[in-house]
């Protein structure tokens, strides 16, 4: 379109109208690099998250096999003699050789110890119990190992948690005061 060359106020229109154009396809421009510049970190993020946890569910599988060789050895004789004593040395090595595997491949052990307190995002209580030894809240014995892989919960460890109440200021004595948190006098 061919703009008259005395008409000062067309001439400015059409150039805002071209700046703005210039503007709008400058936006879109910057808008389409930044959601391909996402889209690309997005899958690099999914190619590491894929890459880390590619072996969690080959590892849950071998969780059943390292449970079944640590139920081999408990009951096998510390002193033993002879054929006995290399079946129970074979079975450790064994079961090192695989917890070694697991830890050169970002699997852990979960296995928290009595007094360690209660963390659901490792830890699956099994039961609460009273406790003289350890505060509520916190881990009494664990039933079964868990596992984590780089800090994700493979299969979480089964605990027995002190109940509320419980502990070495607790005096021992479990009631049903504790477990209120009332007091029984105040009832009658």
């Amino acid at each position: 379109m061919a703009i008259p060359e005395n008409d000062e106020d067309a001439q400015m229109d059409a150039l805002d109208a071209l700046i703005a154009e210039r503007d709008q396809w400058r936006d879109r421009a910057l808008r389409a690099a930044a959601e391909a510049e996402n889209t690309k970190r997005r899958a690099e993020t999914q190619a590491n998250d894929a890459r880390a946890y590619a072996i969690q569910r080959f590892s849950k599988d071998l969780l059943g096999v390292a449970d079944s060789l640590e139920r081999a050895l408990q009951p096998a004789p510390k002193e033993s003699e002879g054929a006995t004593a290399s079946l129970v040395t074979g079975l450790e090595l064994v079961q090192k050789s695989l917890l070694s595997a697991f830890e050169a491949n970002g699997l852990k052990k979960v296995a928290p110890e009595a007094g360690e307190a209660f963390d659901p995002h490792f830890h699956q209580a099994m039961m609460e119990q009273p406790s003289d030894t350890v505060q509520g809240g916190q881990v009494i014995q664990t039933l079964q190992p868990g596992y984590s892989l780089f800090d994700r919960t493979v299969r979480a460890a089964m605990v027995v948690v002190a109940a509320k109440g419980s502990g070495p200021a607790a005096g021992g004595a479990y009631s049903e005061a504790n477990t209120t948190g009332g007091n029984l006098d105040e009832k009658a």
